[in-house]
């Protein structure tokens, strides 16, 4: 948005996110969000999880494109500077990491990584310019709603069939020696669950579908649950509410059978953040609905096996080792290499118990687990060191204090997304669709700025307009006069002064 504010000209704002066409800009089709959202299980069931966004985000590429100009939010040359800084990041994929394995470090993770970081922009930008007209920020909200729904329902089938799983289309294409890679395995095989040893002897199934991972199942499932909640809760009628609040309660059954602390985590930062904001906005009917929900929530869990799980879960680390492990690891690589980082990760030497534990044919899951695959930011560290470190996070910290004042469901929405993709870059790699998710709130954070500025140039236009129409009707010039006393010697307070026709005019201002 543009606004200009001259002396003798009234402030002009470029039409408008608020309902108006951009004058002169071609009409971006906004098919693209409704086939990625709306076809999530279908493109689950074909195999093509991994890849629809990359997919989806052609066309959006090719409506921008088209668009005839693109508008970039404030603080968008810190991405791209860390975008830059991974395309350096190349030269470093030769190199070396301490206590890692020689030849580690392929380009076709770093390739793939780069295609998702590229992918996440496109999504910024797409959902950033496209129009109130063209797509409501609600309607966007509703999509993100709509695929929580189908993350929920995914979830009770990996509680109740955790062992559903089946060949997808895209799996019988490709080459049997390309499938029979676990990493390749895992993005087109179908499955409602992984099966991991977590709390006793035998396999526990985690929920993961429609994702690749139960780990990204939980991340996508939080982000998608604040959606729902302002798409159907803060702007929907009471049987929306009610709906929506049922589907909160279902989403804890499978929450907890993932046995992910993360994501435990990530809901009580969520509901504290959530009552901190209407704190400040002094609305202290939603703390009291939160604290009755809390209070429901703790006998729920007692009288039902979910609270053993917890305690269970809380009782075992399982990884708690190899994470510790991993981020020193990470850390020590980019103390090594600060300013380029070594391009991707790295696999680690060894175990966390011994260097001379390694992967073999035998044993294709013992030892060298890959530095950067237990979080976001250990991941940048490693693979972009200190300084790209800065500029990635950076990013999202100018996103949180540029809209910290935005007090609507939208704003607190989306300023709670962003706040959670940092608590998760300890615990989650975010590349693929967790970052999508964050982009499209910063997206929707920023058309509601622009929207909220449209709105005050609009204000000041128009009494930039009255007070001209009033200089032209009085040349003269307006000057205030003191009201006239009212009984018993009391000045009036608001009384108008008649307009005289004379030589000297005079209003009041009331």
């Amino acid at each position: 948005m543009v606004v200009t504010e001259r002396r003798d000209k009234a402030p002009q704002a470029i039409q408008s996110l608020e309902g108006g066409s951009l004058p002169g800009l071609r009409r971006m089709p906004v098919w693209p969000l409704y086939a990625l959202f709306l076809g999530y299980p279908l493109w689950w069931a074909l195999g093509l999880t991994s890849v629809i966004w990359v997919l989806a985000a052609i066309p959006m590429t090719v409506a921008l494109a088209r668009r005839g100009r693109i508008r970039v939010p404030r603080g968008f040359g810190l991405w791209l500077l860390f975008l830059l800084w991974v395309l350096v990041g190349v030269t470093a994929l030769g190199m070396v990491a301490p206590d890692t394995m020689p030849d580690s470090g392929g380009f076709l993770g770093y390739a793939h990584r780069l295609v998702l970081y590229l992918t996440a922009t496109v999504m910024l930008l797409y959902v950033g310019n496209l129009t109130e007209e063209e797509m409501p920020q609600l309607k966007v909200a509703g999509l993100l709603g709509f695929l929580g729904v189908v993350t929920v329902v995914g979830g009770l089938a990996g509680v109740l069939v955790p062992s559903l799983e089946f060949t997808s289309l895209l799996e019988m294409l490709l080459p049997q020696r390309l499938t029979k890679d676990k990493w390749i395995e895992e993005m087109v095989h179908p499955a409602v669950a992984q099966l991991h040893q977590v709390i006793g002897s035998a396999p526990e199934p985690r929920p993961k579908a429609p994702f690749e991972y139960t780990n990204t199942w939980g991340n996508n499932l939080s982000v998608l649950l604040i959606w729902a909640v302002v798409a159907w809760w803060a702007h929907g009628s009471p049987r929306r509410r009610w709906l929506t609040g049922l589907l909160v309660a279902v989403a804890m059954i499978p929450i907890v059978y993932s046995l992910n602390r993360g994501v435990w985590v990530g809901l009580i930062i969520a509901v504290l953040y959530v009552a901190f904001r209407m704190v400040l906005q002094g609305r202290v009917m939603v703390i009291g609905a939160l604290m009755v929900a809390a209070l429901l929530a703790i006998p729920a869990f007692a009288v039902t096996p979910l609270g053993g799980l917890v305690q269970a879960r809380l009782q075992n680390g399982h990884s708690d080792s190899i994470r510790t492990t991993l981020a020193i690891k990470s850390v020590e690589a980019a103390r090594s290499s600060p300013i380029i980082g070594y391009g991707t990760s790295r696999a680690m030497r060894g175990s966390a118990r011994s260097i001379a534990v390694g992967r073999s044919p035998t044993c294709r899951q013992c030892g060298n687990a890959q530095i950067g695959s237990t979080g976001q930011l250990w991941l940048v560290l490693i693979s972009h060191g200190l300084v790209g470190t800065v500029l990635y996070f950076g990013f999202f910290v100018h996103a949180m204090w540029r809209y910290r004042r935005d007090d609507s469901a939208i704003g607190i929405a989306g300023s709670l997304v962003v706040l959670l993709s940092f608590w998760y870059a300890t615990t989650y790699p975010s590349a693929g669709s967790p970052l999508c998710l964050t982009f499209i709130a910063i997206a929707l954070l920023w058309r509601n700025d622009l929207a909220r500025r449209e709105r005050l140039a609009a204000e000041r236009a128009e009494r930039w307009r009255r007070l001209k129409r009033a200089r032209t009707e009085h040349p003269r010039g307006l000057q205030p006069v003191k009201p006239p006393p009212g009984p018993a010697g009391r000045t009036r307070i608001g009384t108008t002064v008649p307009l005289v026709k004379d030589r000297k005019t005079r209003v009041s201002v009331t």
